[in-house]
């Protein structure tokens, strides 16, 4: 548990720093989609969902990503 907390808080490499965020913000606007008050269709939502999942696992292992020796 102890080495994972170290993963975390390691510098994250740019490229999966842009990743996280790319995967944050697909998230918000799945989430967003998803949860709109007006009639979508079903199907409509339910890619919401699968977006809001994929992009969460995205920046989720975005964020354990660690630079490596040089």
């Amino acid at each position: 548990m102890n080495k994972i907390m170290q993963r975390v808080q390691s510098p994250t490499p740019k490229f999966f720093k842009k990743l996280r965020n790319i995967g944050l913000i697909l998230a918000t606007i799945a989430t967003t989609v998803a949860a709109a008050p007006v009639a979508l269709p079903a199907v409509v939502v339910k890619i919401a969902g699968y977006l809001a999942v994929a992009s969460g696992v995205a920046s989720a292992v975005s964020q354990t990503a660690v630079e490596g020796d040089k």
